[in-house]
């Protein structure tokens, strides 16, 4: 069998320490997930974990040691990052326990968000979808997956951003409001979470606008370090 125009490339993200990469089936992330952005967003309190999916071919990969090319994107004047700790799944599932969630777990990395706020807040204002402003090309870039095993302790991890060398964000993992065993266990009872699923688990306070020449670096303990330029 042949298809009619050419098969698009499956997205697949470098893994630390090895000649292999990580397919990428689907992209969830989790919506308000640390107490100070969801204040800095105008809410309080631990509500529901909410989702939102990007499309696959959103992934931007960045290998080890490298700084990726992040194009500005058209119909915005305000690009925000929102850095994050991405988790892979290596084992998929339905209704996964709590207890069960970070056996499914295939490694960690850390990754961006990038959203067009403008377009996302004009869509808040008209109960419209999200997709213009978080589901475009390239909008999230990710560094090498780092397998559970040679991790660490996620649940302890320092998260920051920096751009053009000053701090932006800066947390700890477990500020999450719903943490990583919490949320997988959640968002496998809307879908059945396959392998190759990433996560994107949600961004600390301090999300902000980026303009072309921008450099931007983010780190979590643990992981290999993710830059990019926005070009």
């Amino acid at each position: 069998m042949s298809y009619v125009i050419p098969a698009p490339i499956h997205p697949s993200v470098p893994v630390t320490g090895s000649v292999d990469t990580f397919p990428v089936h689907r992209i969830y992330c989790v919506g308000r997930n640390y107490v100070d952005h969801a204040k800095e967003m105008g809410h309080t309190g631990r509500e529901a974990p909410f989702f939102f999916m990007k499309p696959s071919d959103a992934i931007l990969p960045v290998p080890a040691g490298t700084t990726g090319a992040l194009p500005y994107p058209a119909h915005t004047q305000d690009f925000q990052h929102e850095m994050e700790l991405v988790v892979a799944i290596g084992k998929g599932g339905s209704d996964i326990g709590v207890d069960e969630a970070l056996g499914h777990v295939w490694g960690y990395a850390a990754g961006l968000d990038m959203t067009r706020r403008d377009l996302q807040g004009e869509a808040k204002k008209l109960g419209r979808p999200w997709d213009t402003g978080k589901a475009f090309e390239q909008s999230a870039p990710i560094g090498p997956i780092t397998p559970a095993a040679q991790a660490g302790d996620m649940g302890q991890a320092a998260i920051t951003l920096h751009v053009n060398g000053a701090v932006r964000q800066s947390s700890t993992i477990d500020m999450l409001i719903w943490n990583v065993a919490e949320t997988i266990a959640d968002l496998s009872t809307y879908f059945t979470l396959p392998p190759g699923a990433v996560i994107y688990t949600g961004t600390p306070a301090g999300v902000a606008a980026v303009q072309r020449g921008d450099e931007l670096v983010g780190a979590i303990t643990g992981l290999d370090t993710l830059r990019v330029k926005v070009v």
